[in-house]
């Protein structure tokens, strides 16, 4: 807990291509478990899942109940599309919050017409930990990429990761992330998070990838450049 006057320390943000990453271990420790590590335990924590995103699949949450039975946080709850009282109080006071994949534009909907996306935003100030999984890391960035027959349209995310994250489209080699960059003309940077891969965002902004290296587009000024961001190769796993 912050002393009187000094305001909470924001958490890394972690954004996974696919759930199973939930699982996934580094040096012995569930990713869940390095996510809430700078955490307060004093109390049990709690946890919620925000499934606007797949339409609150029920399958999708028992996927992130049994990732936060393994961590032992039994204080969790399916936060609702609807958003009635009893979600905003839970979600109100939640350490950790998962925002689930599908579709970034109907979740995004949703986060704004029910007033998430300000609770959100306040749990995040307040030092809660984010995860965005698939559609969920995107709406964590800077904005999302929709296609269009004539040229890729921009809704703005949550920004809370100063960059447009697009996730598993490696096969495609990033071409809609690409089409993003060059028509933004240096304005704003591309991270592509793999299959299988995630990356944790610091509090400063620097980037560490997660089981997979993450890719770095940037335009140069006249066409759009493509890096590898590797993390720590002990982090690797398979």
């Amino acid at each position: 807990m912050s002393s009187i006057g000094t305001p909470p320390r924001l958490q890394p943000l972690f954004l996974l291509a696919y759930s199973r990453l939930l699982f996934w271990k580094r040096r012995d420790l569930l990713l869940l478990e390095i996510a809430v590590a700078g955490l307060g335990r004093d109390t049990p924590l709690s946890a919620a899942y925000i499934g606007a995103s797949n339409r609150d699949l029920p399958e999708f949450y028992e996927i992130f109940e049994a990732a936060v039975d393994a961590i032992g946080i039994t204080d969790r709850r399916m936060i609702d599309s609807s958003f009635g009282p009893a979600d905003r109080a839970f979600l109100e006071r939640a350490q950790l919050i998962v925002l689930a994949g599908g579709d970034v534009r109907l979740g995004w909907n949703t986060f704004e017409k029910t007033g998430m996306k300000d609770v959100v935003l306040g749990r995040y100030a307040q030092g809660a930990v984010l995860v965005g999984i698939s559609a969920g890391a995107v709406q964590l960035g800077r904005y999302a990429t929709l296609e269009s027959p004539e040229s890729p349209a921009l809704l703005d995310m949550f920004d809370l990761v100063p960059l447009i994250i697009d996730t598993h489209d490696e096969r495609a080699e990033w071409a809609r992330l690409s089409r993003t960059i060059q028509l933004l003309q240096g304005t704003a940077t591309g991270l592509g998070i793999p299959s299988g891969g995630g990356v944790m965002v610091h509090a400063d902004a620097s980037i560490e990838p997660l089981r997979r290296p993450a890719h770095e587009l940037r335009f140069d000024g006249t066409r759009v450049t493509h890096s590898l961001l590797c993390g720590d190769e002990s982090s690797a796993g398979p």
